[in-house]
């Protein structure tokens, strides 16, 4: 099959809040995969390669806007499109 639109190269550093200046929102067009240390993760908010982190939800802290805190996940980092 020919894909007639071509899928963006993943960034080194990613975010999925539209408000972050990480934010890329032609990304997020196409499905997205993580794996930390090899291992496929479902619940990234937040990456960067370089520095090996992902940001994950914590499941009932909020911060003072009403958003879930990010807690910092360090490991080896892969990007991916998943089909």
């Amino acid at each position: 099959m020919n894909d007639t639109k071509t899928r963006p190269e993943l960034p080194d550093h990613l975010s999925g809040n539209p408000r972050s200046p990480h934010h890329v929102a032609e990304i997020f067009e196409h499905s997205v995969g993580i794996k930390l240390n090899g291992k496929e993760r479902f619940d990234v908010e937040e990456y960067c390669i370089s520095e090996g982190w992902v940001k994950v939800a914590s499941p009932k802290a909020l911060d003072r806007r009403g958003q879930p805190l990010l807690i910092k996940l360090k490991g080896t980092v892969e990007a991916f499109y998943s089909e």
